[in-house]
């Protein structure tokens, strides 16, 4: 059984980015939301390089479902309630 990422946020955080290299959290448990700060330690989770090449908007996801990570493609509408974290 594969583990299920913690759901950090039903819905994308929408945040304009600079150029450069970021580590989006795969795992959900991050305070730094929607980026790594390695609470994935200890778990089957690691981040996602992300190379920013010029100044733009991102949906980065914030229920780590989505099937075009690491961005929202709205997969947080389709999640269970049961599965979206208090």
């Amino acid at each position: 059984m594969s583990e299920e990422p913690k759901i950090a946020q039903k819905g994308p955080y929408i945040l304009e980015m600079e150029p450069g290299t970021y580590f989006w959290c795969r795992c959900g448990r991050s305070k730094t939301q929607p980026f790594c700060d390695e609470s994935h330690k200890g778990t089957s989770f690691t981040p996602i390089e992300v190379k920013i090449e010029k100044k733009s908007r991102i949906f980065w996801c914030g229920c780590k479902h989505s099937g075009n990570k690491p961005y929202c493609d709205g997969s947080h509408a389709r999640l269970k309630e049961e599965k979206v974290s208090a």
